[in-house]
């Protein structure tokens, strides 16, 4: 019987001229295939899809919306921009809700949908982010559209009932495209600073530090920009395993093309549990998946997600000021973790006194409270496996950071993040407020940290940053030069070990410190093309 065989080349050839984005090994390493492929090469992303969750629905909120592209890529047609994402009740999921959604034919949303487009106008011209969309399509005028790479564009609301958001930005829009959200919510349970950077949809999350305790709120939301319906489940962990399901289930969640579900986690849980991670598993389809936390008496923020379990992770940008720092860590694996503790400061490595190492049981949440951690320098958590045991297990990590005292304290979270490997942007930096943090926890490293044009004029203002391993360096970031308005600062990578970096937001609000800590991994400017060849092997009878 004759077939046709398609050899390593020739797929490496079709994935590259399909998708422009594969790996089938890693950069750097020459390929192996009979044909002497060249080696893998970075090449600027084509394409970004970003998801933002529903800000708040607080009346006395206050959200801002900072979008920029830092550089741009190649060619000159293209468009960034976000659409509204259709509200659905979770309780709804057996009673139809769930159905597909008439909307967008693609993630550009060509195809406008009927819907509210009501909100607040921009201080650039643009369309407001509030209203209320009543179908699963994307609604009105494009939000946040860019014109020019470098400039950010912003905008605010204060409509309760703002929806989540979708965008896609193309051509030279793309490579590197971030959206900022950062709300204000002046009074009441979760008062204080809320910030997040809008994220890529996947398929896992992983959100150590979560709870469901009766003084916490928290919802996660999932939010899907594609043009099919997805189907989630969510799991919670606890310092005994997997928890029992409360009320509700977590199992099969649909969330419908271009919508946003949000899950109250203490519908989960039989009985309120302090420290929970949970998992998000997309089991068909992809969505962007964030956590928002709301306490009634230490404010709150958003919990993005952790990075994929590593033996080892970072958690950078930890204040110098920081009165309380509570770990959570769960190995999601079949195997123990044991793991040394260290804080990378302004000088190295240091160990926590008490806290020296960490014994994490396989399946079960460990947390710690490291108080006094920082002791006046600001730092970052370093993870890594004790000596011998084998093949260290993968770990989630993420803390809570709590800073001022009595009842004016104010909460944050510094998940596990990946090192910068080309280049990562943190939009919406103002004149003051701003602190960003680099931490090189191997051999010491080279960055350039890039101040955009304002979003109301000025030009980029570059400094090359020197951070010495096992250190941590904290630093008001540059400004432009002559420059108005919020800006977004870039951290390129230039040469040396890893570097993990965090952007915090502080304002003081009627004596709260409050704050918002946004770690920076590689904002996927650049993805990995492989090397190809001519494979005659496709040519094969067996």
């Amino acid at each position: 019987m004759n077939r046709t065989v398609l050899g390593l080349g020739g797929t490496v050839v079709a994935l590259a001229a399909v998708t422009g984005l594969a790996t089938l090994w890693a950069p750097g390493e020459a390929a192996q295939s009979s044909g002497g492929a060249t080696k893998a090469a970075y090449k600027p992303v084509e394409r970004t899809t970003l998801v933002c969750p529903q800000p708040s629905t607080s009346d006395v909120a206050e959200t801002t919306y900072t979008a920029v592209t830092p550089k741009g890529g190649p060619g000159k047609k293209g468009s960034a921009s976000l659409r509204p994402a259709a509200l659905v009740d979770p309780e709804q999921q057996g009673s139809g809700a769930g159905e597909g959604s008439k909307g967008d034919k693609d993630d550009k949303g060509d195809k406008d949908s009927k819907g509210d487009k009501g909100g607040k106008g921009g201080k650039n011209g643009d369309s407001g982010a509030g209203g209320e969309q009543q179908d699963g399509g994307a609604a009105g005028k494009p939000f946040l559209p860019l014109s020019t790479p470098g400039t950010p564009v912003t905008d605010d609301t204060s409509d309760p009932k703002a929806p989540a958001l979708t965008g896609t930005a193309d051509g030279p829009f793309a490579p590197g495209w971030t959206v900022q959200q950062t709300t204000t919510i002046g009074a009441g349970a979760g008062r204080g600073l809320h910030g997040t950077s809008c994220t890529a949809p996947d398929t896992s999350f992983w959100f150590p530090g979560a709870s469901t305790a009766a003084d916490r709120q928290d919802y996660v939301h999932l939010t899907n920009p594609d043009s099919d319906s997805a189907v989630v489940d969510l799991e919670l962990y606890g310092k005994d395993g997997k928890l029992k399901s409360g009320q509700g289930s977590g199992e099969g969640i649909t969330v419908p093309a271009h919508s946003t579900v949000p899950v109250l986690l203490s519908t989960l849980t039989s009985e309120p549990v302090t420290n929970v991670t949970l998992h998000v598993t997309a089991r068909s389809g992809r969505v962007g998946a964030q956590v928002h936390a709301s306490d009634t008496e230490l404010g709150g923020d958003w919990l993005p997600p952790a990075a994929a379990p590593t033996p080892g992770v970072v958690l950078p940008g930890i204040p110098k000021d920081a009165t309380s720092v509570r770990l959570a860590v769960l190995a999601p694996g079949g195997h123990d973790a044991d793991l040394k503790v260290k804080l990378a400061g302004r000088s190295g490595l240091i160990s926590p006194a008490g806290h020296e190492t960490l014994h994490v049981k396989a399946g079960m949440v460990t947390t710690v409270d490291l108080k006094d951690l920082t002791r006046g320098e600001a730092g970052s958590l370093v993870l890594s496996p004790a000596e011998g045991g084998g093949k260290a297990p993968g770990i989630v990590a993420a803390a809570r950071v709590l800073r001022g005292k009595g009842g004016k304290q104010e909460s944050a979270f510094v998940p596990a993040t990946a090192a910068v490997r080309k280049q990562a942007t943190a939009a919406d930096n103002g004149s003051s407020g701003s602190t960003l943090s680099l931490t090189a926890p191997e051999a010491g490293a080279t960055v350039r940290v890039t101040a955009s044009a304002g979003s109301g004029g000025g030009s980029p203002k570059s400094t090359t940053v020197t951070v010495k391993g096992r250190t941590t360096k904290a630093f008001t970031p540059p400004g432009p030069s002559g420059g108005k308005g919020t800006y977004a600062v870039t951290v390129e990578h230039l040469s040396g070990g890893p570097v993990y970096a965090a952007r915090m937001l502080e304002r003081e609000q009627s004596g709260l410190p409050a704050f918002t800590i946004q770690t920076l991994p590689d904002d996927g400017s650049t993805v990995a093309v492989p090397g190809s060849s001519q494979d005659l092997s496709v040519l094969n009878d067996d």
